[in-house]
């Protein structure tokens, strides 16, 4: 427990330590003062000596030994012993992000690890743990879209809902324009000076009620920066199909809108990506964390506890039991 205790201290003047050297000239002197007083004379026997040799020749040395603890304790009051607690201000200037994911069947394919959309999920979590300033929403779309989880800074509860995302939640299809309209939806009355969207996808816009157009021209209406992921590998892609006999593995084409993407991106003022693998996605989002750095000022705070006071009290202590002893019962009569 001590050990541990030492393990966070922190001594404001350490100089103060040098004083041990003075620790070993007081034992000299010590013993020095002790030969002095030694005197010899001319005896016939010892043995009435030794009968009164008590526990006061055994324990004469106490006196000096409790000197030195005072000493020693003052020495480490001196030094001023401290527990520094270490923290950190955080204030900056956010961004408020949507992150909008496509869940379609064709998110199941395993050409990523272990899934398409867990792969999404795991990147799409560690960006979040990256961003310590901004609200970040997830928005959901497959043949319709649905709000996962408005703008917030409470990065535990926008970490679940990411996790509770599962394909089959919506009715399936890819309507890129819906997803992309919903997360306009919730960035058209943000505050923030920088509104971005982070839509991903893996197939072509087939279903929803709003062209992709039609969203992408209300992201620019509003000045929201649209990023766009292609996600999937080149040619096919094995992609679990739900038949009469059950699960099977199927090689579907992967076919995504490379063309409505890239002109979704840079009308907007934002950047089109394909993704085609694991590292590839990961990169991708480390990429886009860097185009949009919050501006953050961290604070550093040490606060000092000081421990000097234990040691103090315990120089008093070992002074007054040394007074007490000398005074009483190590007195000396003339």
């Amino acid at each position: 427990m001590l050990y541990n205790w030492f393990q966070h201290i922190t001594f404001a003047y350490p100089a103060f330590f040098l004083l041990f050297a003075l620790i070993p000239f007081l034992i000299f002197w010590y013993l020095q003062q002790g030969e002095k007083g030694q005197g010899s004379v001319m005896v016939s026997s010892v043995s009435s000596f030794d009968r009164t040799r008590s526990w006061k020749n055994t324990f004469r040395h106490l006196l000096f030994i409790l000197r030195l603890l005072c000493i020693s304790s003052i020495i480490f009051a001196l030094a001023r012993p401290q527990i520094r607690n270490d923290e950190q201000q955080v204030n900056g200037e956010g961004i408020d992000i949507m992150l909008c994911l496509d869940i379609s069947g064709s998110m199941l394919a395993q050409d990523f690890t272990p899934s398409r959309m867990e792969a999404a999920k795991n990147v799409a979590s560690e960006f979040i743990d990256n961003r310590p300033t901004d609200r970040i929403g997830l928005v959901i779309f497959s043949g319709e879209s649905f709000t996962m989880c408005p703008l917030t800074s409470d990065r535990a509860v926008l970490k679940s809902q990411l996790y509770n995302v599962q394909s089959g939640l919506l009715e399936d299809g890819t309507a890129i324009g819906s997803g992309l309209a919903t997360c306009v939806d919730r960035l058209r009355s943000s505050q923030s000076k920088s509104k971005v969207i982070i839509l991903l996808t893996d197939g072509e816009n087939n279903g929803g009620l709003i062209d992709p157009n039609t969203a992408k021209e209300m992201a620019k209406a509003y000045g929201i920066r649209v990023y766009t992921i292609g996600m999937g590998t080149e040619g096919f892609a094995q992609v679990p199909v739900q038949t009469a006999a059950g699960v099977v593995m199927q090689k579907e084409k992967v076919s995504i809108d490379e063309k409505l993407l890239t002109q979704i991106a840079n009308e907007t003022g934002g950047r089109y990506y394909r993704a085609t693998d694991n590292e590839s996605l990961h990169n991708i989002y480390a990429d886009i964390d860097k185009l949009e750095k919050s501006k953050v000022e961290i604070t550093a705070i040490k606060r000092y506890s000081e421990q000097f006071f234990p040691f103090a009290i315990a120089a008093a202590g070992f002074l007054f039991f040394e007074l007490l002893l000398r005074f009483t019962i190590f007195r000396k009569f003339p």
